[in-house]
């Protein structure tokens, strides 16, 4: 089966932190469905959407999976995403192929972490929240709906409601049954509520409610629902329990009948053209207009080849389409259209607007790519979503001579995998650093080279990521001048370094005036610039928050080259950052702890010896502490044993890149020194 319409689609991605049950709950509205014959079991390792041999063996998702279900003359996409703080990047590049973002929050264990992350980076889709577990013991309903309400605005109303123990769900929306006894609130009160909040953004409807006195039917209400949805003017809230199935079909009649289809949801950002000149394209869901589909996932197999998983916005497509990818100027012919049920594949047709499919065995296809079946179309890209900086490192080595060729081809692969892996090259200590977002993301990533590639590598902690600002502004002149017989090198280039706000990056600046430096000669005094800002100047770290502007030179008619201004600019950053107070800069993470109310002041001590600084606690349920820290990146070595080790095994925590400040005079003064051993010893 395939849909045959736009609007009888529905595209959602199912997110939130690790044991809220989402893979579950996808098992529970499969099967409800009819789309599979019985739920697996995670436990089992038999579920559709944790198919993969480490998700098997970890018990929990690492990558974002694909399923689908038909209900009710609706067909529902339904993308089940990883809930480990660790692999946050790759459920958020679940977001442009969908249009709500399904946020599952544990019933008892209230708002985490990532349930905060997600509701803040989806916060421009369309939202709802599923209360899953509600048959968990000892749940204060009431006391949820006010942290959430406290947490994510007053917006969110939930749409039915649970009964005592819950044994199922009273709908609030639909055919409110007023006379029902819930486990909180009543149904009244939740009708009226959320029918309220709706009518608030239609002033016509608004005023049939208010000055006629008349109910209105779910049908009238279904146009500004979805206006409501868009403007984040209402966040639904349902409840379930994926174990026993309550609130299970429920929840299905809700997906169908009130979550938005394409032509109901926020708009993709399509843009075109790079960097500040690109301009927001305008497209539709028109099936016979031109192709446009964005390639959100891509997963490669050494066995089965690459697979890419793409939404259709624009057009149809169909086997034997040719499309662009990208700005390509040859096309590439669709072969075979792929649904993809997780780990199953099934030829189709067609594919339509809104639909989401996959192409497989197309080397050229990559994450993030704008496919096209015409050069109109060329220079188009989606704004991605805001991933998180990936900050903590392994330093790699192949244990075997010969697989540094394999170790940089699977690398290359996995970067198109993940948005949140980086890989740097030290030359200087001949290692290959991978970054991710913490200690599972990258023992994730050495089993992956291991079983897929049968690599076999050797691991060591990398240096800390420390830069370098200024803190004031200077100036510098430099002249490069050299003469052994026939032509020789000159080049002057007058520049001037400013500090920038922390967190600006680097700005280059050309003011130079009456042709002192010859416009064909700008190149080469901005890469002298760039080699001086990647080696450093105090302690030889990479230069960061930095406007470097050029405005004055010479030039000999005979004698200047590139190599000369190149020369020129080196050393006249160089000193313009000495001149400037130059300042070691090192990288802070936010640390969220979760932990036993008992264990507080342990770990409340733990983080003070590691220069930490408490910004914030939390209680997202009684007897149970969330405390948000900054932390130097240098100190956290260890720390997770340490956790484990205070809060008896209890206790977790979440990692984030945060920001750079100044690191104190001692850090500063050694690094310098070290810096200034390793150039003597050269």
């Amino acid at each position: 089966m395939t849909p045959t319409s736009v609007r009888d689609i529905r595209n959602l991605s199912l997110l939130g932190q690790s044991g809220s049950g989402k893979t579950t709950l996808l098992e529970k509205l499969l099967a409800t469905a009819g789309a599979i014959g019985a739920a697996g079991s995670v436990d089992k390792g038999d579920t559709v959407s944790d198919f993969d041999p480490q998700e098997k063996a970890l018990g929990h998702s690492l990558n974002a999976s694909l399923a689908h279900l038909e209900w009710a003359e609706h067909w529902v996409n339904i993308l089940d995403t990883p809930g480990l703080p660790d692999f946050l990047g790759r459920a958020l590049a679940t977001l442009p192929a969908v249009e709500t973002a399904v946020v599952v929050i544990n019933a008892a264990a209230g708002i985490e972490t990532l349930t905060r992350k997600v509701m803040e980076l989806s916060a421009d889709k369309c939202r709802m929240l599923v209360i899953n577990r509600i048959d968990a013991p000892g749940v204060d309903f009431g006391a949820l709906m006010e942290r959430i309400s406290a947490s994510f605005g007053k917006e969110c109303l939930p749409i039915n409601l649970p009964l005592a123990g819950g044994a199922g769900v009273v709908d609030c929306f639909f055919k409110p049954d007023y006379a029902a006894s819930p486990a909180f609130s009543s149904v009244r009160e939740a009708h009226d509520r959320i029918v309220d909040q709706v009518v608030e953004v239609d002033e016509e409807l608004m005023a049939v409610y208010l000055e006629q006195g008349e109910s209105l039917q779910p049908e009238q209400l279904h146009d500004p629902f979805e206006q409501a949805l868009r403007e984040g003017h209402l966040i639904p809230v349902c409840f379930t329990s994926a174990r026993t199935g309550a609130g299970v079909s429920e929840l299905l009649d809700i997906l169908g009948r009130l979550l938005p289809d394409p032509t109901e949801g926020n708009p993709p950002r399509v843009l075109k053209g790079e960097g500040p000149a690109a301009e927001p394209v305008g497209i539709t869901t028109q099936a016979d207009q031109h192709v446009i589909a964005h390639v959100f996932q891509v997963s490669n197999d050494p066995f089965r080849g690459k697979l890419g998983l793409f939404r259709i916005h624009q057009g149809s497509v169909t086997p034997n389409t040719q499309l662009f990818i990208g700005d390509a100027r040859k096309p590439f012919k669709v072969g075979h259209l792929l649904r993809v049920q997780g780990k199953t594949q099934t030829e189709i047709d067609i594919g339509i607007p809104g639909d989401i499919c996959a192409v497989a065995r197309v080397d050229e296809i990559h994450r993030d790519a704008v496919l096209h079946d015409s050069h109109d179309e060329d220079h188009f890209h989606l704004a991605p979503p805001r991933y998180p900086q990936a900050v903590f490192g392994l330093a790699l080595r192949a244990e075997k001579h010969g697989d540094e060729q394999k170790l940089s081809e699977a690398l290359h692969r996995l970067l198109d995998e993940d948005p949140c892996l980086t890989v740097e090259h030290d030359m200087q200590a001949k290692e290959t650093v991978i970054r991710g977002l913490g200690e599972v993301h990258l023992k994730s990533v050495l089993e992956t080279l291991k079983t897929r590639w049968n690599l076999t590598l050797s691991t060591k902690p990398p240096a800390i990521p420390y830069r370098e600002t200024v803190a004031g502004s200077a100036e510098s002149r430099y002249r490069h001048k050299k003469q052994s017989g026939g032509a020789g090198q000159f080049g002057e280039v007058a520049l001037r370094v400013e500090t920038l706000e922390r967190g600006a990056g680097l700005e280059l600046a050309d003011e130079v005036k009456g042709g002192t430096i010859p416009y064909n000669f700008m190149p080469a005094v901005e890469k002298g610039v760039r080699q001086a800002i990647a080696e450093g100047v105090m302690a030889g770290f990479p230069l960061q928050d930095l406007k470097v502007t050029v405005f004055d030179g010479k030039h000999h008619a005979v004698d200047s080259n590139e190599i000369s201004f190149i020369t020129a600019a080196r050393h006249a950053l160089q000193e313009a950052v000495q001149a400037a107070r130059p300042v070691v800069l090192e990288p802070l993470i936010t640390l969220t702890v979760r932990i036993a109310d008992e264990h507080f002041g342990g770990i409340s001590a733990e983080l003070s010896g590691r220069r930490g600084r408490v910004t914030g606690t939390d209680s997202p349920q009684p007897g149970w502490t969330e405390i948000t820290s900054q932390v130097p990146m240098a100190e956290m070595e260890g720390f997770e044993s340490r956790l484990k080790s205070i809060s008896g095994g209890d206790g977790s925590c979440s990692i984030a890149f945060s920001h750079y400040e100044a690191a104190p005079a001692e850090v500063q003064q050694r690094l310098a020194r070290e810096h200034a051993g390793k150039r003597s010893g050269q």
